[in-house]
């Protein structure tokens, strides 16, 4: 990693914060009782509801009602802060090369963006989710709009923006299932007040637990982290976005570092094609002041790595087939994050997570491709 990053103070382990965090909880959860929330059909900033209520999520025995925010709990809501997409997909047999053209089989527009595809997947999960991020006031706005109430997400904190268009990616699928994806930020990375809302920052701070992605301006992101440490929320930052170096101010407040393999090469300057070089390449993040990471492994399965333990591997749980890779890295982090806040141990929130993966890639597109409680509660059964 560049200069940047070179003199972290060593973030407050989160096992030395749960027991305030705990106390938070209990104190998010009884500011007022839930209730029921019909979410409209299209938010408006001027719409924003007091976030310290929080409307939730309820498992119910019927598969159709896992994504459908009418119950009431006492969860504190995972919160995503981060971009939403619309991705243009694209099927094509191979790479063009330079100055090729190459005709694709298909073409399609689905909902997506690694925040959106969160906390979708936390929606799916039956765990009670908000999302705040920034859509364009046009077409792909509206379409992620539904995709993410129709994933059972409150999205009280998703603003239109006038000035800006709503991001957008090109997503080049190729026949194994591999993508290559280009990306507009759009209003995912303009049109960002200078400070965010106080109401936003609230529902932060009453969260269960954070995930950011660097999709959107890293100052966004620090102002988020800090807000979730000073309450004493964990967080979990997903590495994948830009590839400049994480500013120190944001890898401070974070709990968990999430990279992939190549982000964590290229955030740290080492290879990391062995799981030696791995290993080498996360002491680096942890004498940087990251105390976790949590690595995703690709067809190798993940790893965690808590500084001053034996990592904990997890192999891959195989798909019978892979359709599209999109989204699973997004999903593979949001699942580990509601087993996580739900208490599940470090071996369960691997497990877990792997199991949402393995269904991810069995379905194309990122969004519709999130899997449903059920279903991993069910392949985990199986295994």
């Amino acid at each position: 990693m560049s200069g940047s990053m070179t003199s972290i103070s060593p973030s407050t382990p989160w096992s030395q914060r749960s027991q305030s965090n705990s106390n938070h909880r209990q104190s998010a959860v009884n500011l007022k009782s839930p209730t029921n929330l019909s979410i409209p059909n299209f938010i408006i900033p001027s719409r924003r509801k007091n976030p310290k209520s929080f409307p939730s999520l309820i498992v119910n025995s019927t598969t159709e009602s896992l994504n459908q925010p009418t119950g009431k709990s006492t969860q504190a809501p995972l919160v995503v802060v981060g971009s939403a997409n619309a991705d243009i997909y694209v099927e094509i047999d191979r790479l063009p090369k330079e100055g090729e053209t190459v005709s694709a089989k298909t073409g399609q527009t689905l909902a997506g963006g690694k925040g959106a595809n969160q906390a979708v997947c936390g929606g799916m999960l039956s765990y009670p989710t908000y999302f705040v991020g920034q859509i364009g006031k046009d077409a792909h706005g509206k379409l992620i709009m539904e995709a993410l109430e129709g994933g059972g997400v409150h999205i009280d904190h998703l603003n239109e923006v006038s000035e800006e268009p709503t991001g957008h990616a090109v997503v080049m699928l190729q026949s194994d299932g591999q993508n290559s994806i280009i990306i507009v930020g759009g209003a995912n990375m303009c049109g960002w007040p200078e400070n965010l809302a106080n109401d936003d920052l609230e529902t932060v701070k009453n969260a269960g637990i954070v995930l950011l992605q660097r999709e959107i301006p890293d100052s966004i992101n620090i102002q988020v982290a800090k807000a979730a440490r000073n309450a004493g929320v964990p967080v979990i930052l997903d590495a994948g976005g830009m590839d400049s170096p994480i500013p120190v101010e944001l890898l401070k407040h974070v709990d968990i570092l999430s990279p992939n393999e190549s982000e964590l090469a290229r955030l740290t300057g080492m290879e990391t094609e062995s799981f030696e070089q791995i290993s080498l390449a996360v002491a680096k993040c942890h004498q940087l002041g990251v105390k976790e990471v949590l690595v995703k492994l690709g067809g190798r399965g993940s790893a965690l790595f808590t500084e001053g333990k034996e990592p904990i591997k997890q192999s891959i749980i195989e798909a019978k087939k892979v359709i599209d890779t999109t989204g699973a890295g997004d999903t593979f982090t949001a699942a580990y994050a509601v087993a996580f806040v739900e208490g599940k141990t470090k071996v369960e929130c691997l497990r877990f997570a792997a199991a949402a993966a393995s269904l991810c890639v069995q379905v194309k597109g990122a969004i519709p491709s999130m899997p449903h409680r059920k279903a991993v509660l069910d392949l985990l059964q199986s295994i």
